[in-house]
């Protein structure tokens, strides 16, 4: 599997990835949505850069000077553009928000060269009343970066691609040491140069950095062979308002509870991950790509469960349901005829060769003789050119008049089937309460022995109050996640958007602790206000 691992362009401000790779719909994509959601109107085109308007910055100029006493006059900017750039994430819903011509952004965008920077700069924030948010990719899809302000005087985005780099490698250890905003591909490119490979490949992978990684607790596309990414996490370094944390170090430890775990999924609300070790391996000799055709949604699931719990291993395993599959054939016709009917999978094995045949071979035994159908090389192969490419389809849907956007869950084997139908219910019902067409595509993303993870896309007309509307379809949404009995978040995080429901999942005792944690290292609360724990959690 190729993986792009060279410095990835400045986002676009209203939509995903490199400008240059932006591209309109295929024609077979664009011929088949009125048969799926009926007519579709064109939107009026977004607004141009030029046109966006943004309040004043309220950052006072004796903040802005004590600032830039800290990272020097060039890394404190109050510029339009660059608090436009750093004005929330890349979800559906912030992409439509961007369509606009007035804004809420930063107050200012800072960006610290290191940990004493960023310690010096947390500790005049609190002094300061000013509330901060840690920005690195841009790429949180659920309302984690947004630039609430709360109570506080000012807000500013604490932009941490400068604190970057690999600090360690302990190849005998196979342990790597980096700053927190080393991106993807660049952490892949300094790896490599050892003979060396994290392997943690979410679709933001080409822009997200390893400290929004671990705040999020990514799981890749990798992560049945690799596992998730806070799995790879053997030790931190946080800057908090309140002074350092340094945590974790052996390989394992029964030397109380794991306070490592604490930061892993803070979303930046205790502190700011400045520096992480990484458990990462060698590169792998051989890569196997196989893809596969089921019957239906239900063998293939049967299939990656008897996978996943006789452990045969594979890097990467994942299945489509039927309107997924019938989606994906619209798109790459070449791949159709082997593919013509059921649910399609996608396989693919690395690591030492005769290990990853080995895994290959007892893979195909298991998938096999639960009905599975070989569909040869070509459907993984194409899967993999494609991985990082469904943002800019979204955005072109966009451009379209269609709406678009994923949501994700997760559930033990016994809920999967219950949590799926739940989930498409509550999409396809909730938009016909609002005289909108949708289609719901599902496919399962992760798998482990107790269970999987579901990744659902939907489509729909854009048209009316489509912000409203969402609202409370999503709402609906996630009711039926957690009444099902799944979570309200199997890798995108939690944000503010889901922040209600998390409090409902963790319960108060939960959000207690985390109250807790918070008054301790964020007294002033000034770190990312508004995320994680709502503002009704917190009352």
């Amino acid at each position: 599997m190729t993986t792009e691992t060279s410095p990835a362009a400045e986002m676009r401000w209203n939509g995903w990835g490199d400008p240059a790779l932006a591209k309109d719909l295929p024609l077979a994509v664009r011929a088949l949505l009125p048969t799926m959601i009926g007519r579709i109107q064109r939107p009026e085109p977004a607004v141009a850069l030029a046109e966006v308007r943004l309040a004043p910055s309220a950052l006072s100029p004796e903040a802005r000077s004590a600032l830039a006493a800290i990272v020097g006059d060039s890394f404190v900017t109050t510029e339009d553009e660059a608090r436009i750039q750093h004005s929330g994430g890349k979800s559906t819903i912030d992409l439509i928000h961007r369509r606009e011509s007035i804004q809420d952004a930063p107050d200012a965008v800072i960006s610290p060269s290191g940990h004493d920077e960023v310690l010096a700069v947390l500790r005049l924030a609190a002094e300061r009343s000013l509330a901060v948010v840690p920005f690195s990719g841009g790429t949180s899809v659920v309302g984690a970066l947004n630039p609430e302000r709360g109570d506080h005087d000012a807000v500013i985005a604490l932009d941490l691609r400068r604190v970057s780099g690999l600090l360690h490698l302990d190849e005998e250890s196979g342990e790597a040491r980096f700053l927190a905003g080393t991106t993807g591909p660049e952490a892949e490119r300094l790896l490599t140069e050892h003979g060396f490979e994290l392997g943690h490949y979410p679709q933001s992978f080409l822009y997200a950095t390893l400290g929004g990684f671990a705040s999020a607790r990514s799981s890749g596309q990798n992560s049945a062979g690799n596992g998730r990414f806070d799995a790879m996490v053997t030790a931190l370094r946080v800057a908090t308002p309140t002074g350092e944390v340094t945590l974790g170090g052996a390989p394992g430890s029964a030397a109380g509870p794991d306070l490592m775990r604490v930061f892993l999924g803070a979303e930046g609300i205790l502190g700011v991950i400045t520096e992480l070790s990484l458990r990462v391996h060698r590169l792998p000799q051989t890569r196997i790509y196989e893809g596969w055709s089921f019957p239906d949604f239900a063998s293939g699931v049967d299939a990656l469960r008897r996978v996943a719990q006789l452990g045969t291993s594979p890097t990467v395993i994942r299945l489509s349901d039927e309107v997924e599959t019938g989606i994906g054939l619209a798109q790459h016709s070449k791949i159709g005829k082997a593919l013509s009917k059921g649910c399609s999978a996608v396989t693919v094995f690395e690591g030492d060769a005769e290990l990853a045949a080995a895994r290959h071979a007892m893979t195909t035994r298991v998938l096999t003789a639960a009905g599975g159908r070989s569909t040869g090389t070509a459907p993984a192969e194409e899967w993999a050119k494609g991985r990082f490419g469904a943002p800019y389809l979204r955005d072109a849907l966009l451009d379209h008049g269609v709406f678009c956007e994923t949501l994700e869950t997760a559930a033990v084997w016994a809920d999967v089937a219950r949590v799926k139908s739940a989930v498409t219910e509550a999409l396809r019902e909730g938009f016909a309460d609002h005289d909108t067409k949708s289609l719901v595509m599902c496919h399962i993303s992760h798998i482990y022995p107790t269970g999987a993870a579901l990744y659902f896309t939907v489509i729909a007309n854009l048209r009316g109050d489509v912000l409203s509307e969402w609202d409370a379809i999503k709402s609906r949404v996630n009711d039926a996640i957690l009444h099902a009995g799944g979570t309200i978040s199997h890798h995108h995080g939690v944000g503010r958007d889901h922040a209600p429901w998390f409090a409902q999942e963790v319960g108060d005792g939960g959000i207690r602790i985390l109250r807790a944690l918070k008054t301790e290292l964020d007294p002033t609360g000034i770190m990312n206000p508004g995320a994680l724990i709502s503002a009704a959690s917190a009352d």
